[in-house]
């Protein structure tokens, strides 16, 4: 997902700083740490899901639509880093 416009004011103070996050790092996966998992949104949900074989759900909306959601337990997440950068 291109990140254009965020200015919805229906956003979720952890959906802004997602957001603020995400912007200076448009290249990456972004990890957000939510209680004992980190959970990936969006686009990075989506390509994370298919490189580690797991669960592609969805977590609220955003402007109208679901938001793609994946998530690994913190306890084991350098495990599912490897296998990220394994896969390239």
């Amino acid at each position: 997902m291109a990140i254009t416009n965020l200015t919805d004011k229906k956003m979720t103070p952890m959906m802004t700083q997602y957001w603020a996050i995400k912007k200076e790092h448009e290249d990456s996966l972004l990890f957000y740490r939510m209680g004992d998992f980190y959970e990936l949104f969006f686009e990075d949900a989506v390509l994370a899901s298919a490189a580690l074989d797991i669960a592609l759900t969805k977590r609220g909306q955003h402007q109208g639509s679901d938001v793609p959601m994946c998530g690994v337990p913190v306890h084991s997440h350098e495990r599912y880093l490897q296998r990220l950068i394994k896969s390239g």
